[in-house]
């Protein structure tokens, strides 16, 4: 595939490299002699899962895979595709197998298939019908299920530097807008704004060019925060669930329910939010409700079974009722105050009669020894729990 100058197609794709003399970064796996480049030209790609951040060149590595391997390619996206659609690509991939060409399926935050989906594509890696590639920035250790992982080679793909981001802005301008007039700080600011993330750099730029041909520093600035008005790994990431956070806390279901789609429009992982309702039902709600625990892991676990969008619903049942839920913190300052205690005191000893004691030395030397068994007086035993130097030490 040619580069094309459509503008109506994104700078980004628009400047993908096409082959590995144009490829930037990475080197550590696709250099000269690396295990996967000579997979690649020898025809014998395995099933691979490339872990790393985003923008650092997975989607484009995988197509110059298929393209040097002079395969099909198929992309497929966690966010939209079910079993369905990985079926019918299948069968795509089957007769092309019969023509004699292979196929590789492409699929993008494949961390976010559930166990159903990945289940889905087993047979057709293990029987060689299609290669699999797919792209995460989540741990697969974690989000891959094991007999998938371990039919793919896992290959870690590390931040684009600021000069490998300087390279890719030089040559897009150069090879789509020639005549533009950009300064050179602006150039080396957005480098290394971007955060080794070639996406959000080129979309900046694309952005700019539409202010003005002539790009400034402050022009990159402003396009640039235009870019980056929702990066998960940004400040407007910590703003909406902070905000989610917040409006939850002061009882607002609305408002709650307004900040996380706009998490979940903006791309955000499902889990993710799953493990915030997590914290909050103890931390703010707490022995107020011992129901929104449970509801808010179960949560959790319909984002794995289904994943999104299916599960949006699911998140949004958890977040009303939090949101809803009678509040009590008290737990949570509780586990502050003893937290400190420890780290101020450190291991004190804990009270004799509190100890266990399973062997005869033991009991000689007072383990275990006046112990008040708490049923026998009715659990308004007298006995002091607490190491000495925490006596009457109340948290609660």
């Amino acid at each position: 595939m040619e580069l094309s100058n459509d503008k109506k197609i994104p700078l980004a794709d628009r400047a993908r490299p096409q082959d590995f003399d144009s490829f930037v970064g990475q080197v550590n796996i696709i250099g000269k002699n690396k295990i996967l480049r000579q997979a690649i030209e020898n025809d014998s790609v395995p099933s691979i899962i490339f872990w790393g951040p985003p923008g650092c060149g997975k989607t484009t590595l995988a197509r110059i895979i298929a393209k040097q391997t002079k395969s099909a390619f198929i992309q497929l996206s966690a966010v939209s595709s079910g079993v369905k659609n990985i079926r019918d690509e299948v069968l795509k991939a089957e007769q092309l197998k019969r023509l004699g060409t292979n196929t590789i399926i492409f699929i993008d935050e494949i961390h976010r298939f559930n166990k159903a989906q990945q289940d889905a594509l087993l047979p057709y890696v293990e029987n060689g019908t299609i290669t699999l590639i797919g792209a995460t920035t989540e741990n697969p250790s974690f989000e891959v299920n094991s007999a998938l992982l371990s039919r793919a080679r896992v290959f870690v793909l590390e931040k684009l530097s600021g000069e490998d981001i300087e390279i890719l802005i030089k040559r897009a301008l150069v090879k789509f807008y020639p005549k533009t007039k950009i300064n050179k700080d602006a150039v080396g600011f957005l480098s290394q704004m971007a955060d080794g993330d070639a996406r959000v750099a080129l979309s900046a730029l694309e952005f700019a060019l539409k202010i003005d041909s002539v790009v400034s520093l402050e022009i990159i600035k402003e396009a640039l925060q235009k870019s980056l008005m929702y990066d998960k790994a940004g400040e407007e990431h910590y703003n909406l669930i902070s905000a989610l956070h917040k409006s939850m806390r002061g009882s607002n279901a609305d408002a709650a329910l307004y900040y996380l789609i706009r998490m979940l429009e903006s791309g955000e992982d499902p889990l993710y939010i799953a493990r915030r309702l997590i914290r909050f039902a103890s931390e703010d709600i707490g022995i107020a409700n011992s129901l929104a625990l449970p509801q808010a892991v179960s949560a959790y676990n319909a984002c794995h079974y289904i994943g999104m969008p299916e599960c949006g619903v699911n998140l949004a049942q958890a977040a009303v009722y939090m949101a809803k839920s009678k509040k009590n913190n008290s737990l949570y300052i509780a586990y502050q105050k003893a937290q400190i205690d420890v780290k101020q005191y450190g291991n004190l000893s804990v009270p004799l009669h509190l100890r266990n004691a399973p062997t005869k030395l033991m009991k000689d030397l007072s383990y275990g020894k006046d112990y008040k068994y708490s049923p026998d007086y009715g659990y308004n035993e007298k006995q002091e729990y607490m190491p000495d130097k925490l006596k009457n030490r109340r948290y609660l």
